[in-house]
């Protein structure tokens, strides 16, 4: 300002037109100044969580007289002066206040994601906030250190999904689970708002390798077993919400076991403009498998590669890409198996003696381009397009030789356990040459807009799925060299007492090859206000779905069908001294037939096979209190479910078998409770209960137990350290539940095969010794590079309980008997696990 008073001197001594010219400029100047530096700044952007990783809204965030406040998801973006220390305040009527010292410079932009934790001091009150928004729409949030460290011999976050109540699986070698009575395929998977897909192929859990979410670029893990939104979409049973991470900084992650290891990779570009994850995954199961009683020679390879980039080309247009490339190969060759059964009076032993082998691959790409803008503070557009491409190869081709066989049970003998004499002997021989094809292309809009305490989400999505499939199977079996029948066959062989005179056919025989092409189009619209009813706070959402699809290919009668599916939720929490908070929800599901729901047992496609429809009833509470000075939260939740237009099924291993037809009706109801708080200071642990019944009727014929009637679960994950030495962890995760049906030979009716498997129990223990972590720095040394290191292991199958996943199905031709031969799964197995982040 000195020298522009000095420049105003010196223009008065020279002429009036020169002055004049100089008046001008000066004033423009002037004039431009308070621009210019207005034009200095620089961004700070970020996503404000609290102490469960749940994003905060209505959080100020102050910087002199500038300011603003988070959205419903936590997002911010403020503006300050650059080249300057700028003070920036963040508060929250029920989080510490959060201050931070920013010295940005002209048009540098960083992400600053700071964790807010609870105030203390602050007077317990009444309202709904963002650390209840997730509540009130029952839906539970799971830690991704927790997914990361709990011990399993499928670690995940599938892992962590059975500790759930009302989540139920009876096989650690697969990912997959059923929720409150619904199968395999009745749960929706979403990561980062994008529907993710398995492979069709898969019938034995310890084919499938890797679960497609990669724990170690999680950021945020969301779970609802029913009564969910509408803007999740046209599933009967449960949604999985995963959020990938964008990294703040660089850093690198790694875990090694015996049954493989994990790389992943993140960085962020100076300008912050730029961020990006990669994850590298490979699994062995050998370990696992080699412990089971058939002895085999076993190779399998799973890897997969995943990435998700972000790029924020200005402060209201992002464009993120989230890709996923894997190859599995599984290699089998069966050699023996010995499986005792039967009581102690009655002992039977099942000798197996196998040639060949079974050889798949599974190959899958998959891509997702999302844009996302930023219009103003209240609405939100995006739109994504993704592309999912499967190849499939299943091969085999396996010849059992059997004998079927009283035990010595004599103590004392030299042959003690070993088959004395023969009730039955046979063979079976399993051919399968099985092909798929598909691609999956969806386009799809989305956008969400807030007017005061109302939020308005809506969708647009197309999507086409082009599916090439050839399926050659067939089974021929043999007890003491006569050939059994197929069971369509009216005149079953009385063979060896009378000669069969009929032609020598397979036992089953499917072959199919198809070609089908669905169109889809699905849309959602839905509401939300908070609001209050005299002193209680109250929560309202209401919405639609709507889904159109038609069913085209080679030899099929094109069909088209839509269904509209409304849903709505309530929450309400009262001005009580008690931390209570009531919610319900209801709705129509329908879950339209997927490619494997077209298809019969004998391969063909059945296009008019309409949507499969459940109606949910769901009343909730949840409980916060404090016990030992700790937090603690007791959710109760009860539920109903009435199903229309079943489609029957069958399961064999984990391959789910449909009718492809709508013959059944069904319903379930239970009850779940989930005890969950800091058990031990400073850890998270909890206890889970389930009651359900699920029943289906099919063709009139009367109500019996559906293939997932799980009637009661109880879980724990616990986790504690030595108070002495609290680097010393440890992790058990425990799993009970009652056996479901054991199934019925191939084509044979279920009503007369009703028995149940034994109850599945499963105990896994993770110890972990942590040298380095964010706790535990060392400025020298080797273990300075180090922000986390820790060594671990692992017993799965603690107590060595024989669990089974099916029965084998054997006939004794002279007694005309079939036994129910358990499958078993996995003995006690040790396993050493290293974990490590720089």
């Amino acid at each position: 300002m000195l020298e522009i008073i000095l420049h105003l001197k010196l223009c008065f001594t020279e002429n009036k037109k020169t002055l004049k010219t100089k008046f001008i400029s000066l004033t423009t100047l002037l004039l431009l100044f308070p621009l210019f530096v207005l034009a200095q700044t620089g961004t700070i952007r970020g996503v404000i969580l609290d102490e469960t990783n749940t994003p905060v809204d209505q959080v100020s965030i102050k910087a002199g007289d500038l300011g603003t406040t988070t959205n419903e998801n936590g997002f911010y973006i403020l503006k300050i002066p650059a080249n300057q220390d700028v003070v920036v305040q963040l508060t929250h009527i029920s989080l510490k206040r959060t201050v931070a010292t920013f010295n940005l410079k002209n048009g540098e932009e960083i992400e600053f994601n700071p964790v807010m934790n609870t105030n203390v001091e602050q007077i317990a009150t009444v309202v709904i906030s963002a650390r209840k928004r997730k509540d009130v729409e029952g839906i539970v949030t799971l830690k991704p250190a927790t997914i990361r460290k709990i011990p399993g011999a499928n670690a995940g976050v599938e892992n962590l999904l059975k500790t759930l109540p009302g989540v139920s699986s009876n096989n650690e070698l697969s990912t997959q689970y059923s929720v409150r009575g619904g199968n395999f395929d009745e749960n929706l998977v979403y990561v980062n708002g994008i529907e993710v897909y398995r492979p069709f192929l898969i019938r034995s859990g310890q084919q499938e390798g890797l679960s497609f979410v990669n724990s170690d670029l999680v950021q945020n893990v969301d779970f609802s077993a029913g009564g969910f939104q509408a803007k999740y979409g046209d599933k009967l049973s449960s949604v999985l919400d995963i959020t990938y991470r964008k990294p703040t900084d660089f850093g690198i992650a790694a875990d090694l076991s015996l049954l493989g290891g994990s790389l992943s990779v993140e960085a962020v570009s100076k300008d912050s403009k730029l961020t990006g994850i990669v994850g590298v995954r490979y699994r062995d199961n050998s370990l696992l498998v080699n412990a089971k009683e058939t002895e085999t020679n076993y190779d399998p390879k799973f890897m997969d590669i995943q990435s998700f980039v972000s790029y924020n080309f200005t402060d209201k247009f992002t464009v993120s890409f989230l890709g996923n490339a894997s190859l599995n190969k599984y290699n089998y060759e069966p050699e023996t198996r010995q499986t005792n059964f039967g009581t102690l009076s009655d002992p039977i032993a099942l000798l197996v003696f196998y040639e060949g082998q079974e050889k798949d691959a599974y190959q899958t790409l998959f891509g997702a381009l999302q844009g996302t803008y930023k219009v103003n503070d209240d609405l939100n557009l995006s739109l994504v397009a993704s592309t999912y491409h499967t190849t499939e190869e299943e091969y085999f081709d396996i010849l059992a030789q059997y004998r079927l066989g009283e035990v010595n049970t004599n103590i004392g003998d030299e042959d003690l356990g070993e088959v004395e004499f023969s009730e039955g002997i046979g063979g079976q021989l399993n051919h399968g040459r099985n092909d798929l094809d598909a691609l999956i292309t969806t386009i799809e809009h989305k956008g969400d807009y807030d007017i005061d305490d109302h939020n308005i989400e809506w969708s647009v999505k197309y999507t086409n799925e082009d599916i090439r499939d050839r399926l050659v199977e067939w089974e021929v079996i043999d007890s003491a060299g006569f050939a059994i029948n197929p069971p369509t066959i009216d005149d079953f062989n009385e063979q060896p007492y009378q000669p069969n005179e009929g032609p020598i056919t397979a036992f089953q025989n499917v072959r199919a090859t198809n070609s089908t092409s669905i169109d889809r189009i699905q849309a959602y619209l839905q509401w939300s206000k908070r609001s209050n009813l005299g002193e209680h706070d109250v929560w309202y959402n209401a919405g639609v779905r709507v889904h159109n699809w038609s069913v085209n290919g080679d030899g099929i009668e094109s069909s088209s069908q839509t269904v509209f599916s409304p849903r709505a939720q309530f929450a309400i929490k009262p001005n009580w001294k008690r931390d209570m908070l009531f919610r319900v929800g209801t709705g129509f599901y329908y879950q339209p037939p997927f490619y494997r729901e077209l298809r019969d047992q004998s391969g063909t496609v059945q296009p008019n096979v309409k949507a499969q429809q459940s109606i949910h009833f769901v009343v909730g509470n949840d409980y916060s209190f404090k016990l030992w000075d700790r937090p603690f939260k007791l959710t109760t939740e009860a539920y109903y479910k009435k199903l229309n237009d079943v489609n029957p099924y069958t399961v064999e291993n984990v391959r789910i078998r449909y009718r492809a037809n709508n013959s059944a009706e069904a319903y379930a109801y239970g009850l779940d409770l989930r005890l969950n708080g800091e058990f031990v200071a400073g850890t998270e642990s909890w206890f889970s209960f389930g009651y359900l019944k699920t029943e289906e009727n099919i063709e009139g014929q009367g109500y019996i137990a559906r293939p997932t009637d799980q009637r009661l679960k109880f879980a724990a994950l616990f986790q504690d350290y030595v108070p002495t030495m609290p680097n010393f962890k440890m992790f058990l995760n425990l799993v009970y539940n009652t056996g479901v049906p054991g199934g019925s030979p191939s084509y044979a009716d279920p009503y007369v095969y009703q028995n149940r498997l034994p109850a599945y129990k499963r105990a896994d223990l993770g110890l972990q010794y942590v040298i380095v972590d964010d706790k535990k720095q060392f400025e020298s040394g080797w273990r300075k590079p180090f922000k986390e290191l820790a060594f671990g292991f692992e017993i799965f199958n603690v107590f060595d309980v024989q669990n089974s996943i099916t029965n084998t199905w054997v006939r004794d031709v002279y007694s005309k008997r079939q036994y129910a031969i358990p499958n078993y799964l996995t003995p006690r197995v040790f396993n050493v696990r290293m974990s490590m982040k720089f």
